[in-house]
Formats: structure tokens, sequence, C-alpha cells
């Protein structure tokens, strides 16, 4: 048998599906694909949920894929494992975890909670956020703020109101948790070092620099009105009485629950 060389090709975003509306793969002409999908033999794979080590109806994205593809195996995902750790209890006692709470709660000080706001589950999930909450209100902490980041990318490019608002409802629930600032993705998750955008979603952690509004939904609807949504909403500072609900201070404790780490790495930076 004659040896040939073998190509794999990976197109991200390509798909089989038989639904013809909205369905841009199936429109589109590819004379080439066609042709080799007509001629050679072919088969299928499933590249989402559980099949992927996702939780099941979870959407896969380029990661997930090529990190299967790359093991030959089914490789549990971080969201996964971190949705397991939750629902059996071991994310409680999360060493870096408790102590990151407890150093709060003995200096007097704040816990600091920030990543990006949506069930997208590609760079984090608000799950973790409100186990996160849980884990506060265990150890009696009561200075515990939030610094959301809006997604747009991985969800709806205006769900971000919903998540807040969600979000809003477990901090009454818990019964700890404020939003001191909310920030679009594109400033506080940048990773081509366009350290201008991060510089935006810092000082409004950390100084209180930025826009005020008394609270998250209001900027959030405010930024809807001038028709910047999720993605690209310009940090801004959620007030009280005309001063900033919270800012990063030095003995703060500070949590980045996104799980994936390429586009945390410049704000943590900036931050440690």
């Amino acid at each position: 048998m004659s040896k040939a060389p073998v190509a794999l090709i990976i197109l991200d975003g390509f798909a089989i599906r038989d639904e013809v509306f909205g369905n841009a793969v199936k429109a589109a002409k590819k004379p080439n694909f066609d042709r080799y999908w007509e001629t050679y033999p072919h088969n299928q794979l499933k590249a989402s949920g559980e099949d992927v080590g996702l939780p099941d109806g979870q959407m896969g994205n380029s990661e997930v894929g090529h990190l299967n593809i790359g093991a030959g195996r089914i490789v549990y995902q971080s969201l996964t494992r971190i949705n397991i750790s939750i629902r059996e209890g071991q994310f409680y006692e999360i060493p870096e975890l408790v102590e990151a709470v407890k150093a709060a709660k003995e200096s007097g000080k704040a816990l600091h909670l920030m990543g990006l706001i949506s069930d997208g589950g590609v760079h984090s999930h608000y799950e973790h956020l409100f186990a996160l909450l849980r884990l506060a209100k265990q150890y009696g902490l009561e200075k515990v703020y939030v610094h959301g980041f809006l997604d747009g990318r991985d969800v709806a490019p205006s769900s971000g109101l919903d998540f807040v608002k969600k979000t809003e409802e477990v901090f009454g629930e818990v019964g700890v948790g404020r939003f001191a600032t909310i920030s679009g993705r594109y400033y506080a998750m940048d990773r081509d070092k366009r350290w201008e955008r991060v510089q935006l979603a810092y000082d409004a952690m950390v100084h209180g620099k930025g826009a005020q509004f008394d609270s998250a939904v209001a900027g959030i609807e405010a930024s809807y009105k001038e028709e910047v949504y999720d993605e690209f909403v310009v940090p801004f500072v959620v007030t009280e009485g005309g001063q900033p609900v919270a800012e990063i201070e030095s003995g703060d404790s500070v949590v980045f629950f996104n799980f994936r780490p390429d586009r945390a790495i410049q704000l943590g930076t900036a931050l440690s």
C-alpha cells in the first residue's frame, strides 16, 4: 500500500445541520468541500456536551475541541469539574478559596469577586460566582463586592442585563454581595496587550474612576440606550451616596472566578 500525506484541517464553527434557515454553512458555495464529501468516506463527530467533557447541553468551543482532538479521548473540562465540586461540596473546601475568605474575615477587610457574568461556559459560569457568595456567607463575611464583566460573545450581545439582574436576586437570597463595578469584556479581559483597555477596568475597580451610576442595572441600561452592548460596555462604577460602593484596597482578598486563564492574565497581572 502506497503512503500519502494526511492533513488534519480544523474549521472552527463549521458543522453539519439539516435546517436551512440561518445556516451559513449550508447556504455557502463550497464546491471543494462538497466534492470531498460526495467522493470520499466520511463520518460525523459530536463536539459539544458530555462528548467533549462538558455538561450535557453545553455548547462546544475551539479550545475544548482542540483539547479533545489532541488528547485522543474525552477531556473533562474545568467547567464540568468545578460544577461537580460544587454539587458534591468539595468546592467549599478548596484551600486557596477558604484562605482568601478567612483572611478577609480575620482582618476585617473586603472580599472582591471578579469575572465574567454569564452562563456561556467558555471562560466562566455565573453559578461559580454564586457558590463563592455562599462560601463567603458561611464564614460570616459582610463586605463582599462583585466586579462584573459583561460577555456578549459566548452569549447573546445584550443578555448581560438579565444575568446581572439574576445575580442581584442571588445577592438577596444568599444575604451577601453587591456590585461595585461593571466592565465589558473588551476592556477587562483583553489578551492582546492593549493595556489601555485594561487600564479603564483597573481604574474603575481600584480607584473608583469612570462614569458613575447608582446601580449596575442603571449603568447597563444607559449603555444600551447608546447602542453600546455587553462586550463593549465602558467600565463604570456603582455608587452609593455619591461614593463608590467599594474599591480594591491593600489587604483585601480578591478572587478571579474565570476558569480559563488566557483572558485573565493581563488584569490579574495589573492587580498583583
